[in-house]
Formats: C-alpha cells, sequence, structure tokens
C-alpha cells in the first residue's frame, strides 16, 4: 500500500493528482486511489478546488512565460522588483513636486477620492533639505489687499484649527497666535486702513494703531517716522512649517497617494487630432502631455504615463515648465511661467541680557519691509529682510551672506527697537522664494493650452499659509471642474497672457 506522509500531505492535491494519473492503467489502482482519496477527505472540497486551480494556472505560466537563463531577469522577478518598490508607471494624476502645496494637493485629492484616483507625487528630495517649505518662518495673517489672499489665509486659519482632526493627532504644528503687527509711515497710512477695512470685511480680525497707541501697546517700539500699524487680533501668527508639511504627506500617503523619490527631466506629448485651434491664417494640431521622464536617486530612467499633471515645484517649477515647451514653443507656449529662485535670509541673534521685546510680541514688519520676532522661550529672534532689485543675491547656492544683515537689516531693526542695539548673531540660514516675477502672486489653475496640465506655483514667499488653500483648489478643479469653495479665477495663467497682473498694495 502506497503511504502518504506528513511532508506529502501538505502538498496534497498536486501528488494525488499526480499519483491518480500514474496508476490509472495498474490493475490495483482503484484501492490505491481509494486510499488517497481517503486521505484527502478531510480537506474542505472548496480549499481542494482553489489549490487545483491555483496548481493549474501555475504550470499554463510556466508553459507560456520564458525560463531564466543566467545574468536575465525573469517577469517574476521585475514585477517582484516593481512591486517591491511600489513604482507606478502609469497615474491618473502626477504631482510634480513634494513639499507643502504638493503635498496638500495628493491629501485633497485622495481625501475625496480615495479609490477613484491613482496619485503619485515626485519629489527629487526626500529629507527636504532645501525645501521653501521647511526654511520658511512659517507666518500666518490676512494682512492683505486681494481678497483672494485674504480669503486663503483665513482658510489657513481654519485647517490649523482643526489640524489634529485632519491631519492626526499625532501632527502638532506648534501655532503661537501673536499676530502681525505691519507698520506704515505717513506714505503708507491710507493704504493700510483700506487693506485693514477689508480684511475686516471677510472675516478677518485686526486693529487700527495710531503712533501714540502703539507706543502704549508696545512700549519697546521707537515710532519715529511710523504713523500707524494694523496689528491682526486673531487668525494670526507662526507654526512649524515641517510640521505641516509632515501632516500632508503622512495622510495622503495613508489614503494612497505614491511618493516617488527622484527628479522629472522630460515631458512627452500626443498629438489630439479631434481638438484643432486656429491662430490666424494656420491651423495647427493640439497636443497633450502624455508621460515624464524621472531620474531615480540611482540614476536610473525611469517613465511614467499620466492622464493629469500638477507643476507645484516650488522655485524650480518655471524650469519644469521649459521642459513642457511652456516658454520655448509656439503661440500660447511662447509665454513662459515667470517663477524662479529667489534667495532670502533668516537671521537668528539674542538681545543682550534678554531686554527686548517679550515672548507675546507679534510678527512686527516695518516700512522698509524688515521684520522680526521672538522665536521659543530661549530669548532668540528671527529676522530678515527682502532686498531691493540692485541687492538681489545669485540664487546658485544657499551660502548666507552675513555682511547683508550688517548693512540692511540690522539698522532697521535697532532703528525701531533701540534695544536691538546690542544683539548678538546665533545662527542664519538661507531659502528659496519661488518668486512670481510678473506680479508677486501664485499663479493657481489650468494652462491654456494643455489640456491636461494644472499649475500651483509662484506664491513668493506666502506659499506655507495658502497650502491648505491652493491644494483644495486644485482638487477641487480636478474632481469638479471649476473652484467651489474660493474662487481663484483671477490666480490663473490667463492673466500672465492678456498681461494684467494682480499686485498687492502696501504689503511684503
Amino acid at each position: 500500500m502506497f503511504r502518504i506522509g506528513k511532508s506529502s500531505l501538505q502538498r496534497k492535491v498536486p501528488r494525488i493528482c499526480r499519483f491518480a494519473s500514474d496508476v490509472s492503467n495498474k490493475n490495483d489502482g482503484s484501492r490505491r486511489v481509494g486510499v488517497a482519496r481517503v486521505e484527502a477527505s478531510a480537506e474542505n472540497p472548496v480549499s481542494r478546488t482553489l489549490k487545483l486551480l491555483g496548481n493549474d494556472m501555475k504550470r499554463v505560466k510556466n508553459f507560456i512565460l520564458p525560463k531564466k537563463t543566467a545574468n536575465e531577469e525573469t517577469v517574476d522577478d521585475y514585477l517582484s522588483r516593481y512591486r517591491k518598490e511600489d513604482f507606478q508607471t502609469h497615474c491618473d494624476v502626477l504631482v510634480i513636486g513634494g513639499g507643502g502645496v504638493g503635498s496638500s494637493i495628493a491629501y485633497w485629492l485622495k481625501k475625496r477620492a480615495r479609490e477613484g484616483l491613482n496619485v503619485v507625487v515626485v519629489e527629487k528630495d526626500s529629507t527636504y533639505q532645501k525645501a521653501s517649505t521647511c526654511l520658511s518662518v512659517g507666518g500666518l495673517r490676512q494682512q492683505f489687499s486681494i481678497v483672494e489672499n485674504i480669503q486663503m489665509s483665513l482658510y489657513g486659519a481654519e485647517f490649523l484649527r482643526d489640524v489634529k482632526k485632519l491631519l492626526g493627532s499625532e501632527v502638532d504644528v506648534n501655532f503661537t497666535p501673536f499676530g502681525y503687527l505691519m507698520l506704515a509711515s505717513e506714505q503708507g497710512a491710507e493704504q493700510l486702513q483700506q487693506n485693514s477695512k477689508l480684511q475686516n470685511v471677510l472675516g478677518a480680525k485686526n486693529e487700527i494703531l495710531t503712533a501714540s497707541r502703539l507706543k502704549e501697546r508696545f512700549p519697546w517700539m521707537n515710532t519715529d517716522g511710523i504713523a500707524i500699524g494694523c496689528h491682526g487680533l486673531e487668525k494670526e501668527g507662526w507654526f512649524d512649517p515641517w510640521a505641516l508639511l509632515y501632516g500632508f504627506k503622512k495622510r495622503a500617503i495613508e489614503y494612497g497617494a505614491h511618493y516617488v523619490e527622484g527628479e522629472v527631466v522630460g515631458f512627452e506629448c500626443r498629438e489630439l487630432p479631434d481638438v484643432l485651434t486656429t491662430h490666424s491664417s494656420s491651423t495647427e494640431v493640439l497636443e497633450g502631455l502624455d508621460k515624464v521622464s524621472i531620474r531615480m536617486k540611482d540614476g536610473e530612467l525611469r517613465n511614467v504615463k499620466f492622464s493629469i499633471a500638477i507643476i507645484a515645484a516650488g522655485a524650480q517649477s518655471g524650469n519644469v515648465a521649459k521642459m513642457a515647451r511652456i516658454g520655448t514653443g509656439k503661440n500660447m507656449l511662447s509665454v513662459p511661467l515667470p517663477v524662479e529662485p529667489r534667495k532670502r535670509y533668516v537671521y537668528v541673534f539674542q538681545c543682550q541680557n534678554d531686554s527686548g521685546p517679550g515672548i507675546n510680541t507679534p510678527l512686527t514688519i516695518d516700512p522698509t519691509g524688515t521684520y522680526f520676532r521672538r522665536d521659543g522661550l530661549g530669548g532668540n529672534y528671527l529676522a530678515g529682510k527682502s532686498p531691493l532689485p540692485e541687492e538681489e543675491p545669485a540664487a546658485d547656492n544657499l551660502e548666507v551672506d552675513y555682511s547683508y544683515f550688517d548693512s540692511s537689516v540690522w539698522p532697521n531693526l535697532a532703528h525701531l527697537v533701540p534695544t536691538f542695539e546690542a544683539i548678538k548673531m546665533k545662527s542664519a540660514w538661507a531659502g528659496y522664494y519661488e518668486y512670481n516675477t510678473f506680479d508677486e502672486n501664485g499663479i493657481v489653475g489650468p494652462h491654456p493650452y494643455y489640456n491636461n496640465l494644472y499649475i500651483a506655483t509662484g506664491f513668493s514667499g506666502h506659499g506655507i499659509q495658502q497650502t491648505p488653500a491652493v491644494g483644495r483648489a486644485i482638487a477641487e478643479m480636478i474632481i469638479d471642474g471649476e473652484f467651489r469653495t474660493i474662487d481663484l479665477t483671477r490666480f490663473g495663467f490667463d492673466r500672465i497672457l492678456v498681461d494684467q497682473p494682480l499686485y498687492e498694495a502696501n504689503i511684503v
């Protein structure tokens, strides 16, 4: 009698099939087959059927697929490697840039279409060591003169208030609610008052203070040359930008977004023969973006096909757009995306004997654009100033120019806060603004030529506080086909085509 041992029972389906075949022509086969059937009878019939089918599929695959030879990768090896890395060769939405704006877009898309959209985010540096998001001072204010900027900042305040509920209980942005204090000379006083009225009508809460009231409220201040100040009372302050980025990215991944560490180095297009456009006397066939080439960390080039792409690459957005012929093509493609990196410095110092403004001091900006705020409880202050056009430093590195502080920042600080005459420099860093050379405001929405390309960039130093609203707005455009909450139509690329800039008035 043929015995089926323990090890054989663990693989009984294929052993039984082969055994039944082997004994089919033997005289005592019925007896042997009967034994095998008795042994197998304890197994659930459904499980046995599934095992039989699985075994058959393996045989079919082994028959069809080529066998592995020396130094050759089989299909199984190939699929296993790509499954392990979770690399998506196709996606519905490709987000170029995984900083604050890009991760917010991924979060909102996956929040609204959890299973309906495959979202891939390409970020060239997963450490974010040079990312503008992490190198910003993390300010939140409603003190703008453009309605959309005020609305986006108001929503930013609402989002940060509920951030633990939205992004996770472990996300702590350490919001410091001491407001902003914008100061104006006689020349800018009227505009500052008009801005304040608009902000309060839209839901912000701030107050206008005369020079005497400023001195009373903030005795550390020298009000020479100051006419009025606008002081934010609610929904303003500063926070940890890295924590917000971390929260967006973590939640986006939890919802199913795929992050790829690599750099986009090129686009491929496909013709759209059914869509025609006429420019003067010539007719051309439109093209749509179809694929990107990504250089991975190890230098390997991989391609990703997409239905929709979004340029949210911060300071490098202009360069990414050039790869899609924006600014180098014909007609509408001849107009570039006017975003370039601009280097800005943030200086950290201490006041002698900690005799400077107290911990409840707002982020203060004087009429020259010089700003400072307290940083933590250790007596440190952050300060900086955007340079004049003739002072713009080269943006090919992130080295800090300490002489700029001595010549252009410190004199203004010491004039406004006399105790800042005696300070000690502690450290400094440099970061990039995604500077919109057209009007220093964000560009949000679809590109007028490519029907499957969206843009979210150019915020010129205001981006971190606007990331919640911008991500939501782009998600609305893709899913709903229109802006649903805040109408950002005026922030579209079209304003560049028709040369209608949106300038902030008396705002830094």
